[in-house]
């Protein structure tokens, strides 16, 4: 009879995070465990850039939310998200630090290979548990995204349009995904 297999897992802190010196990657928290993800590459940044405008031209400049990416959510001590794409109110405005907001309408995660795991497993809950509205992980391989929604069903799958309506807005933004994955292989 063998015995039992104690494995521990190191837990972080903000604190310690911010300490890392810079090297590219991106070091993020849930919880105090750490997930690391190489900087993205030319195609990740193209749709994440893709979505950022589609959002921001429906959002307006002196509209109701403003839109980062990427963008920070961070509770200290141990946790530190930084989604691809952040919509907040636009009462924090830019002179706000990161901590000091505290409501998210929606977080866009663009997965990749390197991504897919810690975001669909990881970060998708976090933000939900957090109070993010709505999160989309839009999948570069599937060129489809997953919409999640904490008073909806995970991972609704979309692969010709996703629809966004923010209760603040008049009319819903409506995104064509052949536009945002348009040069895609």
């Amino acid at each position: 009879m063998g015995m039992p297999l104690k494995v521990t897992v190191p837990t972080y802190t903000v604190d310690d995070v911010r300490g890392f010196p810079p090297d590219g990657c991106r070091y993020e928290l849930v919880n105090g465990v750490l997930l690391v993800t190489p900087q993205p590459a030319h195609l990740h940044q193209v749709v994440a850039t893709r979505l950022a405008a589609a959002v921001a031209h429906y959002l307006g400049t002196a509209g109701p939310a403003v839109v980062v990416a990427p963008g920070e959510i961070e509770l200290r001590p141990s946790v530190h998200l930084e989604p691809d794409i952040l919509v907040h109110p636009a009462r924090f405005g830019p002179g706000v630090a990161w901590t000091g907001i505290s409501e998210w309408w929606l977080a866009i995660e663009v997965s990749g290979r390197s991504s897919r795991r810690y975001d669909r497993d990881y970060k998708r809950d976090a933000y939900l548990a957090l109070g993010v509205r709505e999160v989309w992980l839009v999948d570069l391989d599937e060129k489809c995204a997953f919409v999640s929604k904490a008073s909806a069903p995970r991972d609704v799958r979309h692969t010709q349009q996703l629809t966004w309506h923010p209760e603040e807005t008049p009319k819903p933004l409506v995104i064509e995904l052949a536009e945002i994955f348009r040069g895609v292989p």
